[in-house]
């Protein structure tokens, strides 16, 4: 009956089981564990190409330190002004840079758009001493919209940051949904399409605390140890992370997390998409869904015990709904059928 986040779930059993079978015995710390070390051979084979890894417990600090390894204080960082970056990270991409400017775009369905990231690019003031120095663009993959970039959008985003001697990097908190979505290999959005540094998420999809930076430039990589050991987030028991992540990805798990996640998703949107006064904001790509309806309907929900956030309030509020690993058919139903009933309560006044 929670539809506020993916995070609201629990740990999924795979993850759960790999915790406890790493609790057995003594481990050397500070990632010599036989867990971390096996992380990279793993990562590789996914993504098709060798791969630098380094194991954080969130989002944020994932963001935050591979942000810190290829823009300076001095440089400008290229995002959506809806991205989590700039809106839900308190600071932290700024604090960890040392400074660097968050340089906002806007686009459709939270998407940056090519055409004004390359006119931005083209009179950012590049060598002006006057001006921050271009450094980074940052796409987050799948949006804060629920929609997700095709590999050819990614490499044309690319090819303009490339050419302008940036480095391109994505924030990947729901990179698994937008592989299931795609049904694309992990390559094909990634380094093929001439991504730097994905933050690989697997916290929101079945994770206790666990993200992986993961590196396809290992030039950008050199110094990336030192400034997770600085900023705190280098753990003395790093078998706790990397055996989370080492389940995640065994056996598709993080693939079959996010297919039902999204399964679900589209469940609620085709049950949404014909209601009158019900109107879905984005396309649903992945696991979240938006959509507009009376605010009656919105205290009707509330008082039938289902939980979420709104996103814009006005007497038809924008909604958002996120279903996950375990979402139940059951629930989605029950949420249709409640909209349902209050909106013909809604019609009939």
């Amino acid at each position: 009956m929670n539809f506020c986040s993916d995070n609201v779930a629990e740990v999924c059993p795979e993850i759960m089981a790999a915790l406890i079978a790493a609790n057995e015995g003594a481990m050397m710390p500070y990632g010599e564990d036989e867990y971390t070390q096996r992380l990279e051979a793993k990562f590789s084979s996914i993504f098709e190409t060798p791969v630098t890894v380094f194991p954080v417990a969130t989002g944020s600090a994932a963001n935050a330190l591979s942000l810190s390894a290829i823009a300076p204080g001095y440089g400008a960082i290229y995002c959506h002004s809806e991205s989590h970056i700039n809106v839900d990270e308190c600071g932290a991409p700024e604090f960890y840079t040392g400074g660097a400017k968050l340089v906002t775009l806007n686009g459709t369905d939270a998407q940056i758009n090519p055409s004004e990231l390359s006119k931005t690019l083209e009179k950012a003031g590049a060598g002006v001493v006057h001006h921050v120095q271009p450094a980074a663009v940052s796409i987050t993959q799948a949006t804060e919209a629920g929609t997700v970039y095709l590999p050819e959008e990614i490499g044309e985003i690319a090819k303009i940051t490339h050419a302008h001697n940036l480095y391109l990097h994505i924030d990947g908190a729901r990179f698994a949904n937008a592989v299931v979505s795609l049904d694309c290999a992990p390559a094909d959005i990634t380094w093929r399409a001439g991504v730097d540094v994905l933050c690989f998420g697997a916290t929101k999809n079945g994770a206790m605390a666990a993200e992986a930076v993961i590196f396809f430039n290992q030039d950008l990589a050199k110094t990336f140890a030192y400034r997770r050991k600085r900023s705190g987030n280098l753990f003395s028991k790093m078998r706790y992370l990397s055996s989370q992540l080492e389940a995640y990805i065994t056996d598709d798990l993080w693939l079959k997390n996010a297919f039902h996640a999204n399964q679900m998703a589209t469940r609620l949107a085709q049950g949404l998409v014909d209601l009158p006064l019900v109107k879905l904001c984005h396309p649903v790509e992945a696991n979240e869904v938006f959509a507009e309806i009376p605010k009656s309907v919105v205290n009707g929900l509330r008082g039938d015990g289902f939980q979420f956030y709104v996103w814009e309030e006005g007497a038809f509020p924008v909604i958002r709904l996120v279903t996950a690993f375990n979402t139940k058919k059951e629930d989605v139903d029950a949420l249709l059928k409640s909209i349902q009933r209050h909106l013909r309560v809604n019609l009939i006044e």
